[in-house]
Formats: C-alpha cells, structure tokens, sequence
C-alpha cells in the first residue's frame, strides 16, 4: 500500500497536475477573498472572520477534487496495467486505499497554505488576534472530513470509465449531489421529515462542524460515506 502511495504522490509532482491543483486552488481562493469585490472579500465584510473562505472552498473542491482523483483508476484501465496491479501480492483494498491516500494527501498539501489566512486575519482583527479560533479549528476539522468524502468519492468515479473526462463529470455531479443535492430537495416539500432529508447531505454536517461543535453524528456521517464509496471502489475492480 506504501508503494502505490508513493507512486501516486510521485505521478502527481512529476507531471504539472499536482503544482497545478495546488496553484488554481489557491489563486481561486486569493482572487475571491481578497481581491474580487463581493460576498465572499473578507476586506469588504468589516469582520475577522474566515466564514467566507469556509463557505467557498467546498465549492471549489467540489471541482478539483475529482480533477486530481479522475486519473486513478482509469488510467490504469485505459493503459491496460489495471490487471497486473491487481495481481500483486496485496489485497483490493490496500491498492484502494493507496490510490486513495495519495489523492488525500495532494488535497492536504493544498489546505496548508490557506493557515496563512488564519494569521492574517487574526493580525487584522481589531483588537489584534480577536479571531474565533475555535470555530476557525472547527471549520478546518469538517474541510478535511469533507475532502476525505469528496476523494473517496472520485476515486470510486475513476472506476467507471476509462475515459478520464467522464470520470471528471461523473465525480463532479456525485459530490455536488451529496453536498447540495439534499438541501436543495429538502426545499421542495418532497418528504414529511425536511430536517431529516437535508441531513442526508454533506453541508449540513460541514456546516455543523464549522460552528466549532464537534458532534460524533457528522463524524460518524463523513467517515461512513467516505467508507462506502471505498468499498464500492473495492467491489468494482474486483469486478475488472
């Protein structure tokens, strides 16, 4: 499982997808926090506060996430290797949990810049350092259970095609669903129970956590979805 981490981090900084993914993801973020006017400046909202990072980064992941993960396995079936990958001496899931660590980790070398915003912001505040630091942790905590969710997810799209573009567009819509598709729903009066809809959906849980109140429910949600689509990964390339 090592070596197929290693190769995976590898493969990603010996081509530009790796510096790419890291570099739009942090100019998007720069560009939409500090420099475009609107909703989202943090110099424009008066307060210390990385709410609005926190609202905007899941909906940029929601994109280069699978971006990252589209490669995973169906590079592997396009160039054929796929089947003398799954003849080595490990188990299924150890090759997926390896692809899937690799992609997890490029997303986490991506978040650790964005710690800069935390010290600027608290310099900003005024008094100086009047940020709410338990919230900030907490919001950092639900993005990372959030990404962990959104790559298990590309990783099992990258499964379905050996066309990396449909892998792409198919992670893209499965995130979106599970992060905005229950809310939206819930808007309709579809079902008796709202609450319950909407809390079949990612957001609610991030946004639980970005309150800084860590509930065993979200965590308990974002590790069994991350869970089942890497099982679902398993069972489909078992099926190879």
């Amino acid at each position: 499982m090592l070596a197929i981490l290693k190769k995976e981090i590898n493969t990603f900084f010996a081509s530009p997808i790796g510096y790419l993914v890291i570099g739009v993801f942090l100019l998007l973020n720069g560009l939409f926090l500090w420099v475009f006017k609107g909703e989202f400046n943090i110099l424009d909202n008066g307060l210390a506060s990385l709410s609005s990072f926190f609202l905007l980064a899941p909906w940029i992941l929601i994109f280069l996430v699978p971006a990252v993960t589209m490669r995973s396995f169906s590079d592997e079936k396009k160039q054929g290797t796929l089947e003398l990958l799954v003849t080595k001496p490990i188990s299924h899931f150890q090759i997926v949990l390896g692809k899937y660590l690799g992609a997890f980790v490029l997303i986490i070398m991506a978040l650790i810049p964005t710690l800069l915003y935390v010290y600027t912001v608290s310099q900003l505040g005024n008094p100086e350092g009047n940020l709410d630091m338990g919230s900030t942790a907490g919001s950092y905590f639900g993005l990372l259970f959030l990404v962990g969710a959104y790559t298990a997810i590309g990783v099992f799209a990258s499964t379905l095609s050996d066309n990396q573009i449909v892998a792409f567009i198919i992670a893209v819509f499965i995130c979106f669903f599970f992060y905005f598709g229950f809310e939206g729903l819930s808007n309709y009066n579809l079902f008796d129970n709202l609450v319950y809809m909407e809390n079949l959906g990612m957001s609610a849980h991030y946004n639980s956590m970005s309150r800084g109140v860590i509930d065993t429910r979200d965590l308990v949600y974002f590790i069994s979805i991350t869970l089942a689509f890497l099982l679902f990964t398993k069972l489909r390339i078992q099926k190879q």
